[in-house]
């Protein structure tokens, strides 16, 4: 089963189904049904394990792309996108793509910031509000904005 991004940034990802439990003292209960079905968990921005399954998810949208490569006038355009849709009223993500010259590149640097995990991703919004003003994305806002673009782009 593959990673599911929703709408609003949740992700359900799916739980290794558990080992059925061993009959005690010479229990026969060899009718214990297994469950075919997966669990899942929803995770949310924020969230231990966000982060990966975020990378995870989004390396599943296209298996074939390389390692993430991170440029620096890449990363200055994903600072820019990440900011602007920050601080949109209406959090427009494809207007803010729109308006930079690289969004491949841009893409590229916010799929490593994710490979990171939470401190790339606490990192990268200090360095948003250095660079744009302002104050640091808590990292799960930042987090949710990453896959936000990235659904976008894809």
């Amino acid at each position: 089963m593959d990673i599911v991004r929703n709408d609003d940034g949740t992700l359900i990802v799916p739980i290794a189904p558990g080992r059925p439990a061993e009959p005690k003292d010479g229990d026969a209960d060899t009718d214990t049904p297994v469950d075919a079905e997966p669990a899942t968990r929803t995770l949310h921005p924020g969230e231990g394990g966000y982060d990966e399954a975020l990378a995870e998810w989004d390396l599943q949208q296209n298996p074939d792309r390389g390692a993430a490569v991170s440029t620096a006038s890449g990363r200055e355009q994903a600072m820019q996108v990440v900011h602007a849709v920050a601080e949109s009223d209406d959090h427009e993500v494809a207007s803010a793509i729109e308006a930079i010259a690289d969004p491949e590149a841009s893409g590229e640097a916010l799929r490593h910031v994710l490979v990171g995990g939470v401190p790339s991703v606490e990192d990268f919004a200090k360095e948003i509000a250095e660079a744009e003003g302002g104050d640091p994305l808590a990292a799960h806002q930042a987090t949710k904005i990453i896959g936000e673009v990235l659904a976008e782009l894809d």
